[in-house]
């Protein structure tokens, strides 16, 4: 024990050994641009703190995927996902609707009578810097020999319709084409050898809802661990962006098929939508740990698409809705109730348990502010609207899908600057 303190109070002497390994270090931070070499030695940064509130989770599950500015020899990150809208006419809209013959009638809102284009004239700015200007000459020489999914609900395809938008006028018409196989649709830009594709899987596992054209069910079940139904399309994919939300949150318990819809007596349990959800996180990780390769592919998640059914949450009269809002919300702190914490919570406390490479896309709270982007009632109706309808315009107005040209042109936007930001 004596030998011990001795040994604790000698004078400390840095050996030859130890001189050469912090002298590497030295030299590897000189070699290494700051951020890497932080990464290094702190994986812990890219990890999120389990008991985070919402803001801490959404700010965590992008930090490690913000934005590098570097001034005067000091690192400083910039989160894209936070900052404000502003009036831009120079570059806004980047495509006009009649220009882009790939947007469904649910979404073309100035053919259906949209009064304003104020709405598309908006432009997301962060606070701290710039997001990266779209280049798709860019984005299709990168998509070259390679295929691009989109794998979710009606607004995933609504951002892969964006995408095709921004970058379909480069393709000569006879070098492009579209086509639809059931719940997979395929673009094709056929002198790049490549496809974007969209595939309809609303819960990512199978379900009830898995006709891409009739799937309007009330009473919505999810088959457990049943993943690999539609994940067998997913293979081979270079890019993958995932989406799921809106499906999960119908007011009450989600029911679950434990074994399978074509037994003839079927096991069905209830979980509360955040159970149900952690269940589908899990699987669609696992999957991607299974099969996607992290040094040849990438993969994209995308959070939750807000709703604003409520006018009241931002001041508006009582019983209305995105109906005939024609400006942005302008709290910066706004959340609104349809846009679950408890599923946030449910989203970062699975990533920060898994070592799966995923880049989330956090553009719930920037679309938050947007009640003016919905297509309200300026779409395609798929049934005749009844004379008490006609008299109450926010009783059938869709205040969950959004106009194209619109916001989701600035979810492609961030995800661009992502996809370059590796």
């Amino acid at each position: 024990m004596a030998n011990s303190f001795t040994l604790l109070r000698t004078k400390p002497r840095l050996s030859p050994y130890l001189f050469t390994v912090l002298a590497f270090i030295l030299f590897a931070a000189v070699i290494l641009n700051t951020h890497d070499f932080l990464f290094i030695f702190h994986p812990r940064l890219q990890q999120l703190h389990p008991n985070a509130d919402t803001q801490a989770v959404l700010s965590e599950l992008t930090r490690s995927n913000a934005v590098q500015t570097v001034e005067k020899k000091e690192e400083s990150v910039c989160d894209v996902f936070s900052g404000r809208w502003v009036r831009d006419e120079l570059t806004r809209p980047l495509y006009e609707e009649s220009e882009c013959p790939y947007i469904q009638p649910q979404l073309t809102c100035q053919e259906h009578g949209r009064p304003d284009k104020e709405y598309r004239r908006l432009r997301w700015q962060p606070d701290g810097c710039d997001v990266p200007k779209f280049n798709g000459s860019l984005m299709l020489e990168t998509l070259r020999g390679k295929r691009m999914m989109f794998v979710g609900d009606s607004l995933n395809r609504g951002q892969y319709v964006s995408l095709i938008c921004l970058l379909h006028q480069l393709i000569p018409q006879h070098a492009k084409s579209m086509e639809t196989f059931d719940s997979l649709t395929v673009f094709t830009a056929k002198e790049y050898n490549a496809t974007i594709e969209f595939y309809w899987a609303p819960f990512l596992l199978e379900s009830n809802s898995d006709n891409a054209v009739i799937h309007r069910v009330t009473d919505r079940i999810v088959r457990k661990g049943s993943i690999n139904k539609h994940g067998r399309f997913w293979k081979g994919a270079d890019i993958l962006v995932f989406n799921t939300y809106l499906w999960w949150v119908t007011g009450s318990n989600m029911k679950i098929l434990l074994g399978s819809f074509k037994d003839e007596v079927k096991e069905i349990v209830e979980m509360s939508t955040e159970e149900a959800y952690r269940m589908a996180m899990r699987s669609m990780l696992r999957w991607t740990r299974r099969n996607m390769d992290p040094n040849k592919t990438r993969v994209f998640f995308t959070s939750m698409s807000p709703s604003h059914g409520k006018s009241v949450e931002w001041g508006g009269e009582p019983g209305g809705n995105c109906y005939n809002e024609t400006t942005p919300i302008e709290d910066p702190s706004y959340w609104g109730s349809d846009s679950l914490k408890s599923i946030m919570q449910v989203i970062g406390e699975e990533f920060r348990k898994s070592k799966v490479p995923i880049t989330f896309l956090n553009i719930t709270q920037l679309s938050s502010y947007r009640k003016d982007a919905h297509t309200s009632i300026y779409k395609k109706q798929w049934n005749p609207l009844s004379q008490e309808q006609l008299a109450n315009p926010s009783s059938y107005a869709d205040c969950s899908h959004w106009c194209l040209p619109g916001l989701q042109d600035t979810w492609n936007e961030l995800l661009f600057a992502k996809l370059f930001d590796h």
